[in-house]
């Protein structure tokens, strides 16, 4: 028992003839190909059928999963509020995908009714969902269903919840049917939703070209950059998809694919035909991304790697490792401040102006665990977090008075505003800070300074270890 077949199906609601009126026929291949997409979900005599979904309520590092007891959605925002769904919520699935997938390092949340009331959100089935959901049901298709928000991270991240998906199939000894739901470009013609998007049609054509085949690990490597050019919805759904296929032979047919609205619209098949190790692109992943992470750590210099192995060991619950023989440089005092990054984004920072330990090395190893564990404006650093995180460690040099904006260079000096008791202090040389009144202005924001209030300045270099 496993995951039985897998799908990719769009979601125009125009295909539905209650909306779509005399305009669906416009998209008739469409709906022949998911009318043809049910009726093989019915014959892998699936017993659930889980649809992700890029219309549900999405967040940045986790995927969410909705454990409303039962499902509800119709097409009432597209004039249609006949077109209503009250289906079965597989629960212990639902609930046992999560698990599996915080297990594989691609967490999931549960949505309830306290998220939704919470974070403003909807429970309902999306559109999304409802428009795949008319199709299967027309196919007389009456299995429970498991509802799924579409995820933000990277491809490589996102693939791990589609094993996590067959893992909780075979634990619970169901027959699953794993659905992608999504749209492919939103730019092909210049009346398009999103007007001409020049990548438009050479994405749809690689994306189609390689499910074909069907060719995981190229889709999940396609090229950032065309991806974010082609305006499209589907991508993320299709890429958590196909990691439920993994280490298997898969026969793969595209159903149809048109855009007579400028939206791409693709409908495939793959059904899981039996185990071949050689397909795994899980076990190449892990083998590639080992190999990146040795290298990268080779290179790192004695205090980025004192503060990882602190953060790595804190959070995992182990003793830190002793650090090696200390070098002299690092012997003194000195203010220092650690900054972690996730996939380029700020994850923490935290530092100290002035010194208040013995030496740099006890200031760093207070400072990782504060920047990943304590840093206010974000959650603490996830056990399955620690290998995307990328460390340095800034060392600060004594700071100087100065009279004028004109003696910053944002570059090469960071800045401290003082008024009182009050300060707030800026590293250099960060993205996006390109002045000295930016500077100024963000370190009066982070101390509650108000732009009116006079404030004393100072300047100060670092040192900064990658």
């Amino acid at each position: 028992m496993s995951v039985v077949f897998c799908g990719i199906c769009p979601h125009p609601p125009i295909a539905v003839p209650e909306v779509g009126g005399e305009e669906a026929s416009k998209v008739s291949a469409t709906q022949e190909a998911l009318l043809e997409l049910g009726r093989r979900v019915v014959k892998s005599a699936a017993d659930t059928v889980v649809i992700i979904s890029p219309h549900a309520p999405i967040f940045r590092d986790v995927v969410g999963i909705n454990l409303s007891p039962q499902l509800k959605g119709d097409l009432g925002n597209f004039r249609a509020g006949n077109v209503r769904y009250l289906l079965d919520n597989d629960l212990a699935l639902a609930r046992e995908i999560k698990r599996q997938s915080a297990d594989m390092g691609m967490p999931a949340v549960e949505l309830t009714e306290e998220e939704e009331r919470q974070y403003g959100i909807s429970l309902r089935l999306d559109h999304g969902v409802v428009v795949p959901v008319y199709f299967l049901r027309r196919a007389k298709l009456k299995t429970p269903l498991v509802h799924v928000s579409m995820g933000l991270g990277p491809p490589q991240k996102l693939y791990l919840f589609g094993v996590a998906v067959r893992k909780a199939a075979e634990t619970l000894g169901r027959r699953v049917a794993l659905l992608a739901s999504g749209d492919l470009s939103h730019g092909l013609t210049d009346d398009a939703p999103g007007g001409y998007l020049p990548g438009g049609k050479e994405f749809d054509s690689e994306l189609a070209r390689l499910l074909a085949v069907p060719d995981a690990e190229g889709i999940v490597k396609m090229d950032p950059k065309l991806v974010a050019s082609a305006g499209e919805c589907g991508y993320h759904s299709i890429v958590m998809m196909l990691g439920a296929l993994d280490g298997y032979d898969v026969k793969a047919e595209v159903l149809s694919y048109e855009g007579p609205f400028g939206v791409g619209y693709l409908v495939a098949s793959l059904e899981p035909e039996g185990k071949n190790p050689e397909k795994s692109f899980l076990q190449r992943m892990r083998s590639e991304r080992q190999a990146e992470r040795e290298k990268k750590q080779a290179g790192e210099s004695y205090l980025v790697k004192l503060a990882r192995n602190t953060l790595e060991s804190y959070v995992s619950g182990s003793p830190p490792p002793a650090p090696a023989e200390i070098p002299e440089e690092f012997k003194k005092k000195a203010g220092v401040f650690v900054s972690i990054k996730k996939h380029g984004q700020l994850r923490g920072c935290i530092g100290t102006i002035e010194p208040v330990r013995s030496g740099i090395v006890e200031e760093v190893t207070a400072n990782a665990i504060s920047a990943g564990a304590h840093d206010p404006r974000f959650q603490p650093v996830r056990k399955d977090e620690l290998d995307d995180l990328d460390y340095s460690v800034d060392v600060l040099q004594p700071p100087e008075p100065i009279s004028y904006l004109h003696q910053l260079d944002p570059v090469k000096y960071g800045v401290i505003v003082r008024s009182g008791r009050r300060s707030g202090l800026l590293l250099p040389n960060l993205e996006g800070i390109d002045t000295a009144e930016e500077q100024v202005r963000i370190a009066r924001q982070k101390a509650g300074i108000r732009p009116d209030e006079p404030v004393e300045l100072e300047r100060f270099e670092v040192v900064r270890y990658k």
